[in-house]
């Protein structure tokens, strides 16, 4: 999923200065975002407050949009680096075109795990013909220095384990949750899990208390250790928990997010994640003469050219502004 912000900010993420080291209950109000011609998403990282959740480091929540007569998710060719692209859906589906040539329909709870490490590029769209809603949310995931760039490479699961207790099942993207592990590559100490909850449950869901959390509400009443979270919002849940209560009044969706604090501190901008503003500078350079990043494909439209780098030097604010 592509940054399509024309005035994309640079930011510096990472490292421990700023992990909340105990358990605490901090609502994070989404930035409403225009994504190609006819998507809104509303983005929770990064974050007036918080910048990243272990490794996650950028949050798009869309939908449910009725795209029945509209043209729905449109993305153009869009280059990244540095990072995992993470799609989820809950409703419709997403065409997944690449320059390594991977063509793959992501429908509903599958996962769509494209890993750009040194250089890759990517559109996504909604196919023709499509489904009436797209539902569903965007994430990367900052790869460590020793991992930044490893070669390209596109991993598509539609079967992934679960976690069942009563009223609840879990669902694990990335990472692993109470013993079950999901088959896409993960480079850090990482989880991301669809919760689906029915109405009226109460349950208790094991953490472990070296990680720090979030959770995404995309649909339902739900509670989170006691706090209301309206679907688009997140709660960062900080670190030092070995279960987390929730308790839902309706059917309910949700996504876990947690992982081992990111040590490293990372430069981000536009669809790149790099450790200098150089590197970001030489990938915007490289994306605009046609070098490094590959060709998609395929999609019927011209890539998307990068916008102007911010005219000041980058000034490091840590996780946290």
């Amino acid at each position: 999923m592509s940054n399509l912000d024309r005035q994309a900010p640079l930011s510096v993420c990472g490292g421990r200065g700023f992990v909340v080291a105990e358990p605490v209950r901090e609502l994070l109000s989404p930035r409403h975002v225009r994504l190609g011609e006819s998507t809104e998403v509303r983005r929770l990282l990064p974050n007036l407050g918080r910048r990243m959740v272990g490794a996650w480091a950028f949050v798009d929540h869309y939908g449910p949009d009725d795209i029945a007569d509209e043209p729905g998710m449109q993305v153009p060719p869009h280059p990244h680096m540095g990072l995992q692209t993470v799609s989820w859906l809950h409703e419709g589906e997403v065409l997944h075109r690449d320059s390594l040539g991977s063509l793959a329909t992501i429908r509903p709870r599958e996962l769509g795990l494209m890993t750009s490490g040194r250089a890759i590029s990517h559109s996504e769209e909604s196919p023709r013909p499509h489904a009436a809603l797209l539902h569903g949310a965007q994430l990367w995931v900052a790869l460590p220095e020793a991992h930044r760039n490893v070669e390209p490479h596109f991993q598509h699961h539609a079967e992934l384990p679960t976690v069942t207790a009563p009223g609840l099942t879990a669902t694990v993207i990335l990472g692993s949750l109470d013993g079950a592990a999901s088959p896409g590559t993960a480079y850090t100490p990482i989880v991301g899990a669809d919760l689906a909850l029915s109405g009226g449950a109460q349950a208790r869901l094991p953490l472990d208390p070296d990680f720090e959390y979030a959770v995404l509400s995309m649909s339902g009443e739900v509670e989170v250790d006691g706090v209301p979270v309206l679907p688009g919002s997140m709660l960062y849940l900080g670190c030092g928990r070995t279960e987390l209560p929730l308790r839902a009044e309706s059917a309910a969706g949700l996504m876990l997010l947690g992982g081992e604090p990111f040590e490293e501190e990372i430069v981000m901008w536009w669809n790149f994640v790099g450790r200098t503003q150089d590197d970001i500078a030489k990938a915007r350079e490289d994306w605009m003469n046609g070098d490094r990043f590959g060709a998609v494909r395929g999609y019927d439209g011209a890539p998307l050219p990068a916008p102007a780098l911010p005219p000041v030097p980058l000034k490091p604010r840590g996780r946290v502004r």
